[in-house]
């Protein structure tokens, strides 16, 4: 069977902002106060990242009663609930807030509109961890639906002050049409004024939309608890351009490569070009002869760290890439 030819990068792809700025704060974190660093839940939904914090002396937990009296914590990029928030304060512990901004974002625009007597309705994936923080934000009065069918059933207490959020990591399309079946049963429903979707995870979908139909096969890089990287899977078969997603090179299997001239190459945004590179060798030994980047756009957003790392006698640490 002919073996791959060419390998498509897609341009935008790997790490965004939000992921970027998590890691620092644990590597800085680390650097200023020392190891054993805690962390809540794995700071970013990616095993090989998690694994080098862990190497370099982070502490992943889910339950605040496993960190010891007077550690320093650490909140994943996915955000808390308000519960988690007051036990860490409770259990006095110094903490630093990992939690991606345009997740605080939603976060604010919930606080906000809670106290003008709305009640909500979350898109979004449950058990997702960004998913348990915004609806921790409040004790009641937020109701998830996860599909069109869940708008149907929902049950909200009243529909005169009923807003809309979203998880930021979902499929744009699949939200919009579930945002649009919200808006056919509660036509008084009140929409952010920009998307809650992220703009990582809009410009990675958009960059499959165009790749997709230019291959034969998708390889998205990302870990199966990524949200984000599970929507390119799903979206580039949607499509209709096989396609598999894998945590690092070794999930490669050579089978899905026979008879496959074009590979498109993504990685989700908590995926980092490390692990592409190691894609890219592997489907090199497989056959492919050349590389070619997509055009795409350049994100350029940065986010401020938390006072307290900002401090520039903190050597810069050994940044995972």
């Amino acid at each position: 069977m002919p073996s791959p030819q060419e390998i498509l990068l897609a341009e935008p792809r790997g790490f965004c902002a939000g992921v970027d700025r998590a890691i620092e704060i644990v590597e800085r974190a680390i650097a200023k106060f020392g190891a054993p660093i805690y962390v809540r839940h794995e700071i970013v939904h990616n095993t090989y990242v998690v694994n080098e914090l862990k190497s370099k002396g982070a502490v992943f937990i889910e339950d605040l009663a496993d960190v010891p009296p007077g550690s320093t914590l650490v909140f994943s990029a996915h955000g808390v609930s308000k519960a988690v928030q007051l036990e860490a304060q409770q259990r006095g512990f110094d903490v630093f807030d990992a939690t991606c901004p345009l997740v605080s974002k939603v976060h604010v625009e919930v606080a906000k509109l809670a106290k003008e007597g709305y009640e909500f309705i979350m898109i979004g994936h449950k058990g997702h961890p960004e998913v348990e923080g915004t609806m921790g934000q409040l004790t009641s009065g937020i109701h998830l639906v996860e599909d069109v069918e869940d708008v149907a059933r929902v049950q909200p207490g009243q529909t005169d002050r009923l807003a809309v959020v979203t998880q930021t990591t979902l499929s744009v399309d699949d939200a919009a049409e579930i945002a649009a079946a919200v808006r056919a049963r509660f036509p008084k429903v009140r929409e952010p004024k920009q998307q809650d979707i992220c703009y990582a995870t809009q410009n990675r979908q958009d960059a499959i939309k165009i790749m997709s139909p230019q291959v034969d096969l998708v390889i998205v890089v990302g870990s199966p608890t990524s949200s984000n990287s599970n929507r390119l899977r799903e979206l580039a078969q949607r499509l209709g351009t096989e396609s598999y997603m894998v945590d690092s090179a070794d999930e490669l299997k050579p089978e899905w490569f026979e008879g496959k001239s074009r590979i498109g190459l993504t990685a989700g945004a908590s995926a980092p070009e490390v692990l592409v590179h190691e894609v890219i060798d592997r489907v090199k030994a497989l056959g492919a002869v050349s590389v070619r980047k997509m055009d795409g756009i350049e994100e350029t957003i940065k986010f401020p760290l938390p006072k307290g790392l900002k401090l520039d006698d903190i050597p810069p640490p050994g940044h995972i890439s």
